[in-house]
């Protein structure tokens, strides 16, 4: 039989022998709303927890609102378009509006990728759009210290306005437990200091700092309490189906609309499996989550619960823009160098984690398990030394000697990668 995997803008075809028992871990069908805009407008007008948009912006002298970066596919050009209109009939003028990336510590978005962002042209030629830069000291102001002692600094142009607005999309994350809502204020627009303390690993190695849970997963806790500190933050959440078209939305206060989306969400993402497997051939989502190697562990983490003590783990990501930052490449090379025990054990005495080292940290994860095998043709080769895992050339065939090595011929396929999170919940 063939599948096909998510991979760049493309599909990657990967061809199965007969006798193998082959099994299609996927979402169930998700609906998608026939008039998207339309259900935008209808969410604004009826929100959770709050008053409608153009009541509560009549009041606004700025609004901010923040949408995600490139790594995230949030259909902007749906939404930003009627959001602002309403701003504007409310009485807003255009330089009241004030839209942010919120990039945490990844690179601006500029150019053709701005472009691609924003979704709309009418958009970027009425509001100002531009990058949240997460080491511009000047660029954010004190909030507090959390129960946990995080100090909190976030980009002041947000704190600063009189209504606050987070746009994002709701999908399974694999330490904050699902993406959007208060995620994208933090570590969305936060310092550099405080990206640094909420990924430290008295966070990251929590066992509840992990995909799909929210109730004691210490690291959303947290950001729950740096969003009680700033004070009313409106969301507008999205969940989006497999071929990326809008399944979901809505609007409200930004703890309460997010925990609805995350509800709605739950039920396609999260999908219980009764069996694990020794073979595990998944994605890391395509484009655009698929384009540094950076990403790609995030889709070598969410299969792990039902992937067999030894198991093979072999993920296909396009990689097309390399393996990631100068901080992660650095990260990346004190795990080979220092082995996975020492690099882990060095983490564990920081309170601060050092830019990008917590990807090279959560990496560890799959590896424990089995053995991740790579596949991809977007990789230098000096680059594919430092990934730290195997690398294949074809699929099939490492199909076939995980196979024969584990006498096992089950083989779980996951094409949309970290979008899926599948659960082992033997029968009982």
């Amino acid at each position: 039989m063939q599948v096909h995997l998510n991979y760049g803008k493309e599909k990657l075809a990967v061809c199965l022998a007969d006798d193998l028992a082959v099994s299609v871990i996927s979402k169930r069908k998700m609906p998608v709303l026939q008039e998207p805009i339309t259900a935008v407008e209808q969410a604004l007008k009826a929100p959770i927890g709050c008053a409608p948009l153009h009541q509560i912006a009549r009041n606004a002298k700025k609004a901010c609102i923040l949408i995600c970066d490139i790594t995230r596919p949030v259909p902007n050009g749906l939404i930003l378009p009627p959001l602002i209109r309403t701003l504007l009939n409310s009485g807003l003028n255009s330089d009241q509006i004030e839209v942010i990336i919120a990039t945490g510590l990844h690179r601006p978005n500029e150019g053709a990728e701005l472009t691609e962002v924003i979704g709309d042209p009418w958009v970027a030629e009425t509001i100002q759009v531009s990058n949240h830069f997460a080491r511009d000291n000047d660029a954010h102001t004190y909030v507090g210290t959390t129960s946990q002692n995080t100090v909190v600094k976030l980009d002041r142009r947000f704190i600063q306005a009189d209504l606050r607005i987070v746009i994002g999309l709701v999908e399974p994350h694999f330490m904050a437990g699902y993406s959007g809502g208060r995620k994208i204020v933090a570590p969305g627009i936060a310092h550099r200091d405080t990206i640094t303390a909420l990924h430290a690993a008295r966070f990251m190695e929590h066992p509840m700092t992990t995909n799909c849970i929210l109730e004691g997963n210490p690291l959303h806790e947290e950001q729950l309490e740096i969003m009680e500190m700033i004070g009313e933050v409106l969301a507008l959440n999205t969940v989006i189906d497999e071929q990326r078209l809008l399944s979901y939305v809505n609007f409200g206060d930004v703890i309460q609309s997010h925990l609805q989306a995350v509800q709605y969400t739950r039920g396609y993402a999260e999908v219980p499996i009764v069996e694990r497997f020794s073979t595990i051939v998944t994605s890391a989502a395509g484009y655009p989550l698929d384009n540094t190697y950076y990403q790609t562990v995030k889709g070598m983490v969410s299969p792990i619960d039902i992937l067999e003590t030894g198991g093979s783990l072999i993920i296909a990501s396009a990689c097309s823009e390399g393996i990631g930052s100068k901080e992660y490449v650095a990260a990346q090379k004190r795990l080979l160098s220092d082995g996975s025990e020492m690099f882990l054990s060095n983490l564990l005495k920081k309170n601060h984690a050092a830019i990008d080292e917590w990807q090279t940290e959560m990496q560890l994860k799959p590896m424990k398990h089995g053995t991740v095998y790579l596949y991809t043709d977007g990789l230098t080769d000096s680059e594919r030394q430092l990934t730290g895992v195997q690398m294949t050339n074809s699929l099939e065939n490492t199909i076939v000697e995980s196979v024969t090595r584990s006498g096992d011929n089950r083989v779980a396929i996951i094409p949309e990668g970290p979008y899926v999170v599948p659960r082992y919940l033997p029968e009982t």
